[in-house]
């Protein structure tokens, strides 16, 4: 009975339109904040911060960025990481070439880059749709790859095309251990999770779910498809190209073209599924159940089989055992686990009344 939102009034517009409208998701929310801000840097060890925490984090902001697009705007794109890509060099392209460049800008210029490329990538979408589009993005999947090897200017002339980031330095503070990594990591994610979580709900996530839902109902009523679908575009990849520069710069530290391939396009795809197409929420779910799924069937399948089966088979086991779930999971609940949470709450709300 403690999450009701009895005698909770709300005395104006923006009051009725907060994010969170019971007090309890505010202070839930809150909460959770600052758990991850001060208790798991304080408690968290180098591996969970490195291996773990941080990848989460990277992939829910693509996540978000490919749900804006697939979600909400109902385009479908295979190459979130072909944008992450762009964002990745084209962060270390605007450090290593303009001296005292902030890395905040950098990222943000990197972004910028990739929502270009989005842009222009995007166009198809003014004629084709479904699975017409999807191959179409394939193909910035392909290019942009091949243009990053193809052109050592792009690597500052690496015979390997592999680029070895720049420290990270803000105001003259070096983030240069796990803790301080995940830590920026973690307020530039938070940051645009709540721009991206208030943009959907204004008047440019509206247009977007109305060319999803209709294009041609939403051109009657006067929505622009042209200059909205771009906007979608533009926006998802420039959420991808962060997530590619914090990829590189917070988690691995040294990146090559080759490391952001189609099967790292499909493993984003996979995250809003699970997690919930059109669901900020959904992304955060769909990429932590993507990246702690496998380390958790790895750790099981050693410490209940030993070395009784081969490291070959185990692997092929993993991946047996990783895929079934995904399937049984989208037959059990195809909205994902954001609608799981929605449920959830729901049953919080009328607890302990019959439903």
């Amino acid at each position: 009975m403690f999450y009701r939102e009895a005698g909770q009034f709300k005395a104006s517009y923006e009051e009725d339109q907060q994010i969170f409208t019971i007090r309890q998701d505010r202070v839930g929310f809150y909460a959770i904040l600052a758990f991850f801000f001060l208790a798991v840097p304080a408690f968290a060890n180098q591996y969970w911060l490195q291996a773990i925490l941080t990848p989460v984090l990277i992939f829910s902001l693509a996540a978000i960025g490919l749900n804006i697009l697939t979600g909400y705007a109902g385009q479908l794109s295979l190459g979130s990481a072909a944008f992450m890509a762009v964002g990745a060099f084209g962060a270390y392209n605007f450090m290593l070439r303009i001296d005292g460049m902030p890395f905040i800008v950098a990222i943000i210029l990197g972004g910028l880059c990739a929502a270009a490329v989005g842009i222009v990538f995007g166009l198809p979408s003014l004629r084709i749709k479904g699975f017409y589009l999807a191959v179409a993005t394939l193909a910035a999947q392909f290019f942009i790859v091949w243009a990053l090897v193809k052109f050592p200017w792009f690597s500052n002339h690496s015979s390997s095309g592999v680029i070895t980031t720049q420290e990270i330095v803000i105001f003259g503070f070096a983030f240069d251990s796990p803790e301080r990594k995940y830590l920026i990591s973690l307020a530039i994610v938070a940051v645009l999770a709540l721009l991206a979580k208030n943009l959907v709900r204004s008047t440019t996530g509206r247009a977007w779910m109305a060319v999803r839902d209709m294009d041609v109902a939403a051109e009657v009523i006067g929505i622009r498809p042209m200059r909205t679908k771009l906007q979608a575009f533009a926006v998802s990849s420039f959420y991808c190209g962060v997530a590619g520069a914090l990829y590189g710069y917070t988690y691995l530290g040294t990146v090559e073209p080759e490391g952001f391939n189609l099967d790292l396009s499909f493993k984003i795809l996979f995250m809003i599924i699970i997690g919930g197409v059109g669901s900020i929420m959904g992304s955060f779910l769909g990429a932590a159940f993507i990246v702690l799924l496998p380390i958790f069937l790895n750790v099981a399948m050693h410490s209940t089989l030993g070395g009784a089966v081969p490291a070959s088979l185990a692997a092929n086991l993993e991946l047996i055992i990783f895929g079934g779930l995904i399937i049984f999971f989208l037959i059990v609940e195809p909205h994902g686990l954001a609608r799981l949470w929605q449920i959830g709450k729901e049953k919080l709300r009328l607890w302990p009344f019959p439903h």
